[in-house]
């Protein structure tokens, strides 16, 4: 299921099992002194994962809008225009990189439609950064720790003051262009997030077999699609709100 980042790592590491085995009742055998001291290590070893869960919780997502649609000169530009409007939310990782990603095609870039994905993909207390659009103003109301960016007043441009919805934005549209021949309408563009959304966020996977038994869980649990909503589209909206 969509998990929102921030409530718990994925991680289960030596550290975490083991303090899970000694908060179980195992205790090591032996001598008392040898015990003690097993029993300290093992609760260091459950301080030091507490402190990676909480870091974890206070990892920074960046979230920004991308326009999506076909080669069109002319008219308007930006927020206004009539191409489909992508929202997207990248984890950044401490010092360098991103983790996994979440999009959504809404219907404009309003605080209607904004707030609302960033409720459902993030967890409150994490930071949020976004530039200094008014539809992200609520952010702070909503529990989040809200850093704007003005790119008018910055000296940076937009690719360096926000590097990871810049870089997975190229990467949508050129996995577009390339893969769909740029075909892809605004009925069906949430099916290609989506699926965009599932081989990006297993990109380092070594296991492909495991990615493989991923996807038929998912599909398992995944309710009946009927011919209409393969012809004219799937309704999303309700599966996104089922996980959030």
């Amino acid at each position: 299921g969509r998990r929102r980042w921030g409530c718990f790592t994925r991680r289960r590491n030596g550290a975490t099992w083991g303090a899970r085995r000694r908060r179980e009742g195992s205790c090591p055998r032996g001598r008392p002194e040898a015990t003690r001291a097993r029993l300290l290590r093992g609760h260091q070893m459950l301080w030091s994962s507490a402190a990676l869960y909480r870091k974890a919780a206070l990892a920074a997502v960046e979230v920004d809008e991308t326009l999506v649609g076909g080669v069109q000169r002319g008219g308007k530009r930006g927020r206004g225009t009539s191409k489909s409007v992508v929202v997207i939310a990248v984890e950044v990782k401490d010092p360098k990189g991103f983790g996994r990603v979440r999009m959504r095609h809404v219907t404009d870039a309003a605080g209607a439609s904004l707030i609302p994905f960033v409720c459902a993909v993030v967890a409150p207390g994490a930071t949020v950064r976004t530039d200094g659009w008014v539809g992200y103003n609520d952010l702070a109301k909503k529990g989040y720790q809200h850093e704007r960016t003005v790119l008018a007043s910055s000296d940076d441009p937009a690719h360096v003051s926000m590097p990871g919805v810049h870089r997975v934005a190229s990467l949508l549209k050129r996995w577009i262009l390339g893969t769909h021949q740029g075909s892809v309408v605004p009925a069906h563009l949430q099916s290609y997030l989506e699926e965009f959304t599932f081989r990006f966020n297993r990109r380092t996977s070594r296991h492909r077999g495991l990615v493989f038994r991923r996807l038929i869980e998912q599909i398992v649990v995944t309710g009946p699609v009927t011919e209409a909503e393969v012809t004219f589209g799937y309704d999303w909206g309700r599966r996104h709100d089922k996980r959030s």
